[in-house]
């Protein structure tokens, strides 16, 4: 190749190239591949919906009460025959469609306060669950930030989760 030839210049200047980008992609390529491969799938709808369903609002404390249920110390799996129990909060969904229900737990002052309200968020999802069971539609029934309740009244009246009817 002489000094005049441009155009045999050029053409050399573009195969390298090629041959240039061509490595680069197999070397990228080598890389994405020994870490791993693939990106993470997307996460799953129902793990989507469950955090959705799980999230809590802090709406005052109103509405008719329809059910109250109470848990045992420290538990807050539900009685056997609580479950029968949450058919007229789904009746009441399902007969008032502007209005939706509410779930509030309740815990008291003393022991931990992060594992006390942790305790009455995980009662109320039991009571969600189970209301949610009798076919009320999951995007009517609402979970509300747990509350404590004040010392003094009767200690049954500390694990409680109410269920209300609210506009």
């Amino acid at each position: 190749m002489d000094d005049n030839d441009d155009g045999a210049r050029v053409g050399l200047w573009v195969v390298l190239g090629i041959i240039t980008l061509l490595l680069f992609g197999l070397i990228g390529g080598l890389v994405i591949r020994s870490k791993g491969g693939k990106p993470p799938p997307p996460p799953p709808v129902a793990a989507a919906a469950a955090a959705e369903a799980e999230a809590l609002i802090e709406a005052p404390l109103s509405g008719a009460l329809l059910v109250r249920v109470l848990f045992d110390v420290d538990k807050s799996d539900l009685h056997p025959n609580a479950a029968a129990a949450m058919a007229p909060a789904s009746e009441a969904l399902a007969a008032a469609p502007g209005k939706r229900l509410v779930i509030a737990g309740f815990h008291d002052p003393s022991g931990d306060p992060a594992h006390n309200a942790e305790l009455a968020k995980q009662r109320a999802i039991s009571v969600r669950a189970a209301i949610l069971a009798h076919g009320a539609d999951p995007a009517r029934v609402q979970l509300r930030k747990p509350e404590q309740t004040a010392l003094g009244g009767p200690p049954e009246e500390a694990r409680r989760v109410e269920v209300r009817l609210v506009d």
